[in-house]
């Protein structure tokens, strides 16, 4: 992977000659049928499509899908091109019903996507699992265009194998500045007044517009174009699962699910098949063994963008304190 020149503050996560040639020694690879001891905890450098029947049923607590999405785009060399719908379709199917088979029946199902393949998910999904909403989360990079509207969100489909499943929602409020503060006597109703401002804690929804897509001085940022925040993972994976239990990825990239996994005390497994992007993700667990802060995460509480001041004097309360990145 050939390293662009970068500024001098660019925080950029790469990997040195070294450091590559180090992890790729370490990588492990599924050649055979794997027990859940063998599996849990660890990256397997193999394509999804060479392993899916070496995994054990039944497994799985919570299943983090980011597929190629149905656009021509190079994966460090690796070109998935935009199929059809019905091509699409049959692409999903060609996979799909085998990993099903990897969910306990308690499990939770999240899988991305963009609006153009919408349809196609939404009929594949609604044949294996119980479709139970749909999150539409603002990813605000991207270019604008002249004669259509700017693409700058993408959704989450949220599927469950069953009607018995987790879901913690108190775990993931979302800390938001309160504009026009209600009291009722004077005192403040559902809202906290601070010297930092008035805040309040508002239940989930299926609309994200607090998250910040990994850019060039955050720490977690990597090289991989189409790389998930950090903030996002945590989201889901704090929402559909509990301590200890195993989430699993396929679609792995640069290690953004297996990374917020440990630091949020869940096991993990992941697969990926770019050896660049399987030692990154090698590294981001190693350095995640020391730091487990996650970007506009701190104190059980997801926080609004634009936020940080308030977050900059909560931190100084805390041992360790939260990485101060700014939030766009």
């Amino acid at each position: 992977m050939p390293q662009p020149h970068r500024a001098e503050r660019n925080r950029t996560l790469t990997l040195t000659e070294e450091e590559r040639a180090d992890y790729a020694k370490k990588l492990r690879a599924l050649s055979q049928n794997a027990s859940l001891s063998e599996l849990e905890n660890q990256i397997f450098h193999n394509d999804l499509f060479d392993v899916l029947d070496f995994l054990p049923e039944r497994f799985v607590s919570l299943l983090m899908l980011d597929p190629p999405y149905n656009l021509t785009k190079s994966f460090n060399g690796t070109v998935f091109q935009a199929r059809s719908t019905a091509e699409y379709i049959d692409y999903l199917e060609s996979w799909m019903p085998k990993l099903i088979k990897t969910l306990k029946p308690t499990a939770s199902v999240y899988v991305c996507g963009d609006w153009r393949m919408s349809g196609a998910l939404q009929l594949v999904l609604e044949k294996y699992l119980i479709v139970r909403n749909r999150i539409t989360w603002e990813r605000e990079k991207g270019r604008g265009a002249t004669s259509n509207w700017k693409n700058c969100s993408e959704d989450i489909w949220f599927c469950t194998v069953s009607n018995t499943y987790t879901f913690n929602a108190d775990a993931v409020k979302l800390k938001r500045r309160v504009l026009a503060p209600y009291r009722e006597e004077g005192v403040p109703k559902d809202w906290e007044e601070t010297e930092d401002g008035n805040f309040r804690l508002t239940a989930p929804s299926n609309l994200w517009t607090d998250i910040t897509i990994p850019f060039w001085s955050m720490s977690e940022n990597t090289d991989h174009p189409t790389q998930k925040p950090e903030k996002l993972l945590a989201k889901l994976i704090l929402a559909s699962s509990n301590e200890g239990d195993l989430v699993f990825d396929p679609f792995l990239g640069s290690g953004t699910t297996a990374v917020v996994a440990k630091k949020l005390n869940r096991r993990f497994l992941g697969i990926e098949k770019e050896k660049d992007y399987a030692c990154l993700a090698a590294k981001r667990l190693n350095l995640a063994e020391h730091d487990k802060t996650i970007q506009g995460y701190h104190d059980g509480v997801f926080w609004e963008r634009n936020s940080l001041n308030a977050q900059k004097k909560t931190s100084k309360k805390s041992n360790p304190p939260i990485i101060q990145e700014k939030l766009l």
